[in-house]
């Protein structure tokens, strides 16, 4: 058996440093703890590299005594706790005493401190845990922790840190979130000496949101307050027609600490279920503060993952509180219901669509961008669905524009009082001459909720989500074209992202190019988009760029997947609404596409295109067969 020896000092405190410091991040939160446990009303983070080569921490606090400084640095050094039963009744940031030793174990560690009864203050260097200098020195009251070269002496964990970029704006969610916990501290944080985040510490929840958030959320909240059975709730959730599509701005504080918690998530949730959209998440800035002795922080080396003596109590609470607020604060969404701003799918009056729907000729070689026009597949007429091939409809090659039309095609319109229209979906060869039965025809019926067009084929009715269908031609177009065409914005837009979704987005910047975007990184978890494809409306961008952002996100390393997913947001965004006012020529064009390629059966997130219901299952339900 292998001899067991007593690590030296200097080891063990290293290994010891891993369970507190992963990156810079980590000291930015234990640093930042200390600072409001100090009482600090004003805070500022200054950060280069992100965070890798240097940190520093300013606070207004009351400062660590002289005496006091060197042992700050040893391991298990606190103010907080003197005994075991102090662990039950634990009300600040920070206590187990192991910030300063851990940072100071893996890097070169300033400390300049003063109390307010000190005449001069404390001047301290420590270098991988060793003292270097310890002097009196005139400072302000209260502290500033400066950190340099980051795992210096651990270069095997050096190679674990991400780019600058992702590790500062690690650093900068810490921030983000240590502000929205604490309204009344005013925070700052420089990135590479520019300024990002400057909170007002006005003690409003509202006026935090608003810097950390941004505008355009902080103005979709609505204030959340309410006690119930010893939990105080508090906080801003969003309307639930704002929900985004990811999970990336909620926060919940517990007593004025940020966790993670999927009993206060799942709460949330619940009460938001039945008004949100399936598949979208509310945004909530939700305080939670409990009673000290029924919940345990002490489960996890950063702290962030918390234990309940009660989970149905809380769970109820919080459920609770915001189900009030939405019930309460939420008011009637408004749906704008407006005709397309072009003609969706023909680009054409009624007369030019006569002209073109014809009998033509195969070519051998088509131009895409004048296929475009074409409204009628090829068929057969024994098929329940048409047959084809799956290229996108509009670039096949058997079609080509404003050739005068034969006789073996039918398009008629009623009289103006009446919605039918008849189209005869079969096209022959010029050398054949065939009389159509109705069974053969699509036939128009109308339009229900202006969402679902009802058309007949044979002896079916179909049932089409004009969304879906027009999402999933789109996004076969998409597909099959060589160079999406763009629109330059007149006025550039700036779009707000969150962590990883902003980290996501900055490092897929070419396959956006290659999508039909031109945006940059614009600092401060921003972009700046100066185009998008042209088939998308500019009122759509910061919607379109923030669920890119998200998708970006969660998908892995494989490029196609990720162009598909945006090629996916950006057909669904420029796809006809549900209800839309579309005339009956658009619906018809649309029920001929959809019925006549089997390439057109789910939208791209897979929801079904179209339902059939057969003429022998109504007769069935109404008795007239057995």
């Amino acid at each position: 058996m292998p001899k067991i020896n007593v690590l030296p000092k200097s080891i063990a405190e290293l290994i010891a440093a891993g369970e507190v410091v992963e990156r810079p991040a980590s000291i930015v939160k234990e640093a930042i703890e200390n600072s409001i446990d100090a009482g600090a009303t004003h805070i500022t983070v200054e950060i280069q590299h992100g965070g890798i080569t240097y940190i520093r921490i300013a606070d207004n606090g009351c400062g660590i005594a002289s005496d006091d400084v060197p042992k700050a640095f040893l391991r298990h050094a606190t103010s907080k706790i003197e005994k075991a039963v102090d662990l039950d009744q634990i009300t600040t940031l920070g206590f187990r005493g192991e910030a300063l030793a851990a940072t100071s174990a893996v890097s070169r560690v300033e400390l300049f401190t003063k109390t307010a009864t000190e005449d001069f203050g404390t001047h301290y260097k420590i270098e991988g845990g060793v003292e270097v200098l310890n002097e009196e020195v005139g400072c302000p009251d209260g502290t500033t922790l400066i950190v340099r070269d980051l795992f210096y002496n651990t270069p095997a964990r050096m190679k674990f840190l991400k780019k600058d970029v992702s590790e500062g704006t690690t650093v900068a969610a810490v921030v983000e979130r240590q502000a929205l916990s604490h309204p009344e501290i005013s925070f700052k944080l420089i990135r590479d000496g520019k300024q990002t985040l400057n909170t007002s510490g006005d003690g409003k929840l509202s006026s935090a949101a608003y810097s950390v958030l941004g505008r355009e959320i902080s103005n979709t909240l609505i204030p959340v307050d309410l006690t119930l059975d010893g939990i105080k709730v508090t906080g801003l959730v969003c309307k639930p027609v704002h929900c985004r599509a990811s999970r990336a701005y909620q926060f919940t504080f517990l007593n004025g600490r940020y966790v993670q918690s999927g009993t206060v998530t799942a709460a949330t949730e619940q009460a938001y279920k039945n008004s949100a959209m399936v598949g979208k998440f509310p945004v909530f800035v939700l305080c939670v503060g409990v009673p000290y002795e029924t919940v345990d922080v002490n489960v996890h080396p950063a702290k962030t993952q918390v234990r309940f003596s009660d989970e149905k109590r809380v769970f109820t609470a919080v459920y609770n509180a915001v189900k009030n607020a939405i019930l309460s604060g939420d008011t009637r969404p408004q749906i704008n219901i407006a005709p397309p701003k072009k003609d969706t799918f023909l680009h054409m009056t009624a007369e030019q669509y006569r002209q073109t729907a014809v009998n033509l000729p195969v070519q051998e070689k088509q131009d895409t961008a004048k296929v475009t026009q074409e409204v009628i597949p090829p068929s057969k007429p024994e098929p329940t669905r048409l047959e084809s091939d799956k290229k996108p409809f509009f670039l096949r090659d058997e079609f080509k524009p404003n050739i005068p039309p034969k006789k073996n095609v039918l398009i008629t319109r009623e009289e103006p009082t009446e919605n039918t229209v008849v189209a005869n979906s079969e096209i022959k060869p010029q050398s054949e001459e065939k009389e159509y039965s109705p069974k053969d025809e699509i036939k128009l019926i109308g339009e229900a909720f202006n969402t679902y067009i009802v058309a007949q084929k044979g002896n079916s009715i179909y049932l089409v989500d004009k969304h879906a269908a027009h999402e999933r031609i789109l996004f076969n177009q998409l597909k099959a074209t060589h160079k999406i065409e763009v629109q330059d914005l007149l006025f550039p837009i700036t779009v707000k992202l969150i962590g990883d979704e902003y980290n996501a987005v900055i490092n897929n910047i070419s396959l956006l190019e290659k999508s039909g975007f031109d945006l940059d990184d614009f600092g401060n978890e921003s972009v700046v988009v100066r185009a998008i494809p042209a088939m998308l409306n500019s009122e759509d961008t910061e919607s379109i760029i923030t669920e890119v952002a998200h998708s970006l996100a969660q998908k892995g390393s494989v490029e196609l997947e990720r162009i598909d997913d945006i090629l996916h947001s950006v057909a669904c965004k420029s796809a006809i609404k549900a209800g839309y006012i579309t005339s009956n020529i658009e619906k018809l064009n649309l029920a001929i596409r959809v019925l006549g390629d089997d390439d057109i059966m789910y939208c791209p997130h897979g929801r079904p295109v179209a339902f059939e219901i057969k003429q022998s299952s109504l007769e069935k339900y109404f008795g007239r067969i057995q």
